[in-house]
């Protein structure tokens, strides 16, 4: 089954523009580097129409350059990168507005601010930060949130106090499928998905699996929930390349997920494939600027 899929997570490092210090030490990422084209070899990548860059959390102060960097691959019309989800720093407002503000130029569709490490976990309930997040949607922007299942109760009480900006919950909720844990997830996930302006990434949940275990049997059953939970309408999908070669690779991820989708109608197929993400990051005038063909 060929997915036609618009991949709404991928990860791109350029290290001479911006360096990542977390990926430091880790196998998986030491001593190399990721670039478009080093994507573009990757078995799966033939399943992929178009990519949606994500940024990479890199180091403080950096991540401007990043996103300069990738608004250079949007600008070239032979390499099929459409959009980007950019950092950000809701929490503060020096600067906010005005990095909000170049967000066209720059291609940007949507911003994140990881909240799942490394920060604070109240910091998405400060008003200002909650402030910052309602004026991305007032750019007509996506917040993406990046948090542990633990976590998403406080997920949900953003969503809730951002009503007019669309929240894409990313990684499946994170899962720790690792420890078969699935209950605080359910209830996590329901919380989110009972809003609106809330949708899920179909992403990174190999990631969550224990070392040896990334394949179909353990992650399908969380993925049919989440599409139960969250219905065909409000799913997209995402490689979350690089990482997602710490427990596996992108091959199997764009087998498993071909054959979850599998289960599902050909709209529905569509929907989670590449339509909901055309939709909820307006991804279609800069489809047609690279001239590719979707659906």
């Amino acid at each position: 089954m060929g997915l036609d899929l618009i991949d709404c997570h991928l990860h791109l490092v350029y290290p001479e523009r911006a360096r990542t210090g977390w990926m430091e030490g880790v196998a998986t990422y030491e001593g190399k580097h990721f670039t478009w084209v080093d994507f573009d070899g990757q078995d799966g990548r033939d399943e992929i129409a178009a990519s949606v860059f994500m940024e990479v959390d890199v180091d403080e102060g950096q991540y401007e350059a990043e996103s300069e960097k990738i608004a250079e691959l949007i600008a070239d019309r032979r390499v099929p990168v459409i959009a980007q989800i950019a950092a950000c720093r809701p929490e503060r407002d020096a600067g906010f507005e005005a990095w909000l503000e170049r967000g066209d130029e720059l291609g940007v569709v949507g911003y994140r601010r990881i909240l799942h490490q490394g920060v604070p976990g109240d910091l998405s309930q400060a008003e200002s930060f909650r402030e910052n997040v309602r004026r991305v949607g007032r750019a007509a922007k996506v917040f993406d949130i990046c948090m542990f299942a633990r976590q998403l109760p406080v997920g949900a009480e953003l969503v809730a106090a951002c009503p007019d900006t669309q929240f894409v919950l990313d990684h499946c909720g994170n899962p720790d499928v690792a420890a078969g844990a699935r209950q605080e997830w359910r209830e996590g996930m329901k919380a989110v998905a009972k809003f609106p302006n809330a949708a899920v990434k179909m992403s990174g949940i190999l990631t969550d699996c224990a070392p040896g275990r990334a394949g179909e049997a353990d992650v399908r059953p969380y993925l049919e929930e989440m599409i139960e939970i969250f219905g065909v309408d409000r799913i997209v999908w995402g490689s979350d390349w690089p990482v997602v070669n710490v427990n596996a690779d992108l091959a199997t991820w764009t087998s498993i997920t071909a054959n979850v989708l599998s289960a599902l109608s050909p709209t529905e197929r569509e929907a989670i494939a590449g339509n909901n993400a055309i939709r909820i990051y307006a991804l279609d005038k800069a489809l047609e600027a690279k001239g590719i063909a979707h659906g």
